[in-house]
């Protein structure tokens, strides 16, 4: 009589698979991809610093967005791309609808209000357990959802994509995914979302701060001085206009990992565990 066939998998059962499990495995491609988007994401953030005074692109300032708004869209779309022949399949897709929907759903709570931005304490945590590569495709999914959402479409949207995808993708990167737990990656986690809540303000501010003219003489950019004394305006303008907000941010972002934290830590990864993105199943006689 022929042996029935029963599903065994090639790696362990989902109940016994390790929280170490990524949606996604950040391949030579997806690598190559994610460096040339920081690259480009770079230039086009930093670009008052980088040009000279008699640069062309000082010449066309007002363009500028514009410009490195449409290529950030292609660049982002090409990572989103990569990272999915490399191993986003039906279930990873799914919890990436799941979490962009829940973060997307969550920044509108605090518009307006002092910093209170819930959706960010979701992405540090969500890039932790899920990887860099998820991270960054989940942090530029949400924001783009969230832009939709709010009606906050604009050049500025690739500009916060981009930077809400470091900043996933940054969590993901952090030490010790396989083996900190507890009170230490708390910890870790909080901190690491307080710094990044800055420089998320911070990188955000460099998408509008030239453009500026004469709105703010003393504070705005000025494509005829020299680099320091930019950098001394633009200082100057982070502190007179958003650090405030970056401050409740930063708190928020704290707050709720070390209250909320390990409930979602735990929730993301039991998800992950069933899921069991990367096992593959096979059918062995019995």
């Amino acid at each position: 009589m022929t042996p029935h066939a029963t599903p065994t998998r090639t790696a362990a059962h989902p109940r016994t698979t390790t929280a170490q499990a990524r949606a996604i495995r950040l391949g030579p491609r997806s690598t190559a991809a994610l460096a040339l988007v920081s690259a480009v994401g770079v230039v086009a953030f930093g670009w008052p610093f980088l040009a000279p005074p008699t640069s062309a692109l000082n010449a066309h300032a007002q363009d500028a967005p514009w410009l490195f708004a449409g290529l950030l869209v292609l660049l982002v779309a090409v990572v989103a791309a990569t990272i999915s022949e490399s191993g986003l399949g039906p279930k990873a897709v799914a919890m990436l609808g799941v979490l962009a929907a829940t973060g997307a759903a969550l920044r509108p709570i605090g518009a307006g209000t002092a910093g209170i931005e819930p959706m960010f304490f979701l992405m540090v945590l969500s890039g932790r357990v899920l990887g860099p590569g998820f991270g960054f495709t989940l942090g530029s999914l949400t924001m783009f959802a969230s832009a939709l959402l709010t009606g906050g479409v604009g050049p500025w949207m690739p500009f916060q994509m981009l930077a809400m995808g470091w900043f996933t993708m940054g969590a993901g990167l952090l030490p010790g995914p396989d083996r900190l737990r507890g009170r230490a990656e708390l910890a870790l986690l909080a901190l690491y979302g307080f710094l990044a809540a800055f420089a998320y303000g911070t990188i955000m501010n460099l998408a509008g701060w030239p453009f500026m003219g004469a709105l703010a003489s003393d504070i705005a950019f000025d494509p005829h001085a020299a680099v320091p004394a930019n950098l001394a305006r633009f200082v100057a303008y982070c502190t007179a206009t958003s650090l405030g907000w970056d401050l409740g941010r930063a708190a928020v972002t704290v707050v709720l990992t070390l209250t909320l934290g390990p409930a979602v830590l735990k929730a993301l990864r039991r998800a992950t565990r069933r899921a069991a993105f990367e096992t593959a199943v096979t059918f062995d006689p019995r």
